[in-house]
């Protein structure tokens, strides 16, 4: 939902929107011409990282609440939008609140034995957090350096929106073992 949402936003914005730099922040900037796109997404987003963490029975408590942590970090950064132009200590304060949290969910959500859905698992789980670490990393240093900071940022929040996903479709393949 949230690619959906910043690659609608970014087409009703037009060409002065420049993906590769600018953060997907901007595009729910008031007065943009797609804000209330990306704001929907990020509300969308948050609603289905509650939904995710709540439905996630097989996860440890601790990633459980990590994800919801970031579902709520994202519905904090739809009601308090960056400004049209400047930064903002609360949307970013907020942001990297929503980016650690997110990061650190497959890792806290880790459980052990045999009979363990695999994107729970150890390996799998700190291989995401390790990679969405790194992306963090990068995005950090492209938005200190002016690069592509929005590309870096594309890839993380990528990750980031998808793994949710990758561990819900293998808690039902692995019932779907066990039933069996």
């Amino acid at each position: 939902m949230l690619i959906i949402g910043w690659m609608a936003a970014a087409a009703l914005q037009g060409p002065a929107y420049d993906p590769a730099a600018q953060t997907i922040s901007v595009l729910a900037a008031p007065g943009g011409s797609g804000y209330w796109v990306m704001t929907g997404a990020f509300i969308t987003l948050g609603v289905c990282h509650l939904l995710t963490a709540w439905g996630l029975r097989p996860a440890a408590t601790p990633g459980r609440l990590a994800l919801a942590a970031g579902g709520v970090s994202a519905l904090v950064v739809a009601m308090v939008p960056a400004p049209s132009s400047g930064g903002s200590l609360v949307h970013g304060s907020v942001a990297v609140v929503g980016f650690t949290v997110l990061a650190a969910w497959p890792v806290l959500a880790i459980r052990t034995g045999d009979s363990v859905p695999w994107a729970l698992r150890p390996l799998p789980s700190l291989g995401a957090t390790a990679v969405m670490a790194v992306g963090a990393a990068w995005f950090l240093l492209e938005t200190h350096l002016h690069g592509v900071a929005g590309v870096a940022e594309r890839a993380v929040t990528t990750l980031q929106s998808v793994w949710p996903f990758v561990v819900a479709l293998s808690c039902l393949r692995h019932s779907a073992h066990v039933g069996r």
